[in-house]
């Protein structure tokens, strides 16, 4: 009887080990499909070159910059002077370089921020 129980146990044995074999392929088959889709593309909207204001160029240079650099420069300059509110960080403090990019605001909210830079920027 031992060995009547052993029999039927291998089989089941081979048919599991088949099962994961098959799923292991049906995966490989998705990133072939993602990789069929194309190429997200930049706007080109953001990537031309404007040409930043007098009272923005002590912040961010005064060459032309897409809006894209604009914005990480203005960040960078804001970082390094350590300007984010420190109890709401979405407030940005100014001191006197950005009081007059934001229109003699004190302080502004991030997302105003972008709107008073772009106003800046020809």
């Amino acid at each position: 009887m031992a060995t009547a129980k052993k029999t039927p146990a291998a089989p089941a044995k081979k048919a599991a080990a088949a099962k994961p074999a098959a799923k292991k392929a049906a995966p490989a088959a998705k990133p072939a499909a993602k990789e069929a889709a194309p190429a997200r593309k930049p706007n080109a909207a953001f990537m031309k070159e404007m040409k930043p204001s007098a009272t923005l160029a002590p912040v961010v240079g005064a060459n032309p910059l897409p809006r894209t650099e604009v914005t990480k420069k203005v960040w960078d300059y804001i970082k390094q002077h350590n300007l984010q509110d420190a109890a709401n960080r979405r407030m940005i403090n100014a001191d006197d370089k950005l009081k007059a990019v934001f229109g003699g605001k004190a302080q502004v909210s991030m997302f105003e921020m972008t709107k008073l830079i772009s106003d800046h920027l020809s």
